[in-house]
């Protein structure tokens, strides 16, 4: 777990030369107030900046050194991991990066860059994307799940998943096609000169040929001989094809039980280990007549009764014990079957292997045949410069034919890649992964927040909303504090799911301005509730203009002010925090 400690930062946007500091482990909620151009959203800056080198808005980075002072900008965050303390410097004018582990700053003799990636691999675990899901939720970039449509929907679960780098691969991979297939048109374009040229060389050569005809004959005879043999090796293969594709249906009648093995294998251990804890409790019975805990006399009666229902239990589970052993049998045997299969089928590729090498080596005979054929014909030394030239050209073509199968090879592997990163191929699969994990979660935040309805997302990201009694609801049919209730039930579920996919958990959640627009005096004690029950261990920090409703909520109080038009912090009794 990250335990953020505390941040304070001088000459970044609007404050001066002074360090502002803010304690981010003192407090379990605090709200942070100010007017507009005040500083209170500085924070959020801070912290994506001082971890990430890039502000949680949209800023320019060179925008983020004070416009008065002009340099000496110094953001710095601590934070223990473990028992290890962290810290975190960043600066700009002059540019600053120090990484202190245990108050010792690490080496820097690495560039900055690597220094940022080793950051966030091996210490943050967690990268800028990841961090603004599951830390920050801000009002600059946030709109409520249900209010987008179901494009934005889907890039918002992409983005909680971590998966929206297949759309970039996606994207180049575009590029790489078209690329491909240009390399593709051209190469076709030049074996086809290529093989006119070697044609017309062809004709040329048989012009100039008047000798050896009866060699030629024999030669010729030798491929005719080798080509009916390779079509008897093609037969050849064609049957061992045939057997492959009716072992491999033949096969798929036996499912593969591995999976149900597996899950039996956990029944059983599950119940004999329930067996055990019972028979722990009859010999528990049997040798004791008082309790240990409470040193109460245990009486005959109970004994009796308990010991009677866990032997009843004892023999369930025994006789279920039996049933599973039997299962396991017959799944034992359906996995044999399929070995069986599979062995058959290994043989029969061994076997098509084989044919292709001897097709492929009696090919090679034909071609060097036909060279013999052209040298028996070639007896002056104008065939021979003549079949010079035309070896020339095929070498080239040849070479052209291995370029243009590497270059299909290409296309047959980005057209494999490009049905994976599909929005139907591994994109879809992850996310119906973790669908049942989302839903859950959405329905579990639901009713801590005591809104009881059954809500559930689809693989579009459609959703279903039902009540008690199945009466089914659109979200936009709900009240604004019905919808508020919703919206949360929703950021808490993406903050979960993103800590279980990246491994990621902390101690802060902020939250900036995003439930203004739903508060006004009614509303103000159920976002209170409901704060309470979404926030239990994390330090949450709401960023709001709604000081005079919420001042009196919370467990601490930091008031934004511009001073001679410097931002700086004050505790609702007018000190610095």
């Amino acid at each position: 777990m990250i335990e953020f400690k505390n941040i304070k930062w001088k000459n970044f946007l609007s404050t001066g030369n002074n360090f502002t500091k803010i304690n981010l482990n003192s407090h379990n909620k605090t709200l942070i107030v100010g007017e507009n151009g005040a500083g209170k959203s500085t924070i959020l800056d801070a912290l994506c900046f001082s971890l990430f080198n890039k502000p949680f808005r949209k800023i320019n980075k060179p925008q983020l050194v004070n416009a008065v002072n002009l340099g000496d900008c110094v953001v710095e965050v601590e934070f223990f991991i473990g028992k290890i303390n962290w810290k975190i410097r960043r600066g700009m004018r002059p540019n600053l990066f120090e990484i202190y582990k245990d108050g010792k700053q690490l080496d820097q003799s690495a560039s900055s860059a690597d220094q940022q990636k080793w950051l966030e691999q091996n210490v943050l675990k967690l990268n800028y994307k990841s961090f603004t899901q599951i830390v920050v939720l801000g009002s600059s970039t946030f709109v409520p799940f249900m209010q987008l449509p179901a494009a934005g929907r889907r890039e918002v679960i992409e983005d909680i998943l971590d998966i929206r780098i297949f759309s970039t691969m996606n994207s180049i991979l575009k590029d790489r096609v078209k690329e491909n297939k240009e390399a593709l048109s051209d190469i076709d374009y030049s074996i086809s000169i290529l093989k006119e040229k070697v044609e017309v060389q062809k004709r040329f050569i048989s012009d100039l040929k008047k000798q050896s005809e009866d060699n030629v004959v024999l030669w010729e005879d030798e491929i005719n001989k080798i080509e009916l043999e390779i079509e008897s090796n093609q037969l050849e293969l064609d049957r061992y094809l045939e057997n492959i594709d009716t072992l491999t249906k033949k096969m798929n009648e036996f499912p593969s039980p591995q999976e149900e093995i597996d899950k039996l294998n956990e029944y059983n251990i599950k119940f004999r280990s329930k067996i055990k804890d019972m028979e722990s409790t009859i010999q528990f019975l049997t040798s004791n007549d008082v309790c240990p805990t409470c040193n109460q006399k245990i009486t005959e009666e109970f004994k009796n009764e308990n010991i009677k229902v866990s032997n009843e239990n004892i023999s369930k589970l025994e006789f279920a014990l039996n049933d599973i052993k039997t299962k396991e049998k017959t799944l034992s045997d359906n996995l044999s079957t399929r070995n069986s299969f599979q062995k058959k089928i290994s043989y029969n590729q061994n076997k098509i292997n084989n044919c292709l090498s001897t097709i492929k080596w009696k090919q090679n005979k034909v071609k060097e045949t036909e060279n013999q054929i052209n040298s028996l014909k070639s007896n002056t030394d104008n065939v021979d410069r003549e079949r010079d030239k035309m070896k020339t050209l095929i070498g080239q073509g040849k070479s052209q034919e291995v370029q243009r199968r590497q270059v299909t090879k290409r296309s047959t592997e980005l057209k494999i890649v490009a049905e994976i990163l599909k929005d139907g191929g591994v994109k879809s699969s992850i996310i119906r992964k973790y669908l049942p994990v989302m839903n859950t979660l959405i329905n579990k935040h639901l009713q801590e927040l005591e809104f009881y309805v059954n809500f559930n997302l689809d693989d579009t990201f459609n959703e279903t909303i039902k009540s008690r009694y199945r009466d089914e609801f659109s979200y936009a049919s709900f009240s604004e504090g019905e919808k508020m209730r919703i919206d949360l039930a929703l950021l808490f579920t993406w903050r979960e799911v993103a800590k279980l996919k990246n491994s990621v958990n902390t101690n802060i959640l902020i939250l900036d301005e995003i439930f203004d627009s739903s508060l006004d005096s009614n509303g103000t004690t159920e976002f209170i509730n409901i704060l309470r029950t979404v926030t239990d261990g994390n330090n949450v920090f709401v960023i709001s203009h709604k000081e005079d409703m919420l001042h009196d909520k919370f467990d601490n109080v930091i008031q934004f002010k511009k001073v001679k038009n410097f931002s700086k912090p004050f505790q609702t009794n007018g000190t610095t925090p």
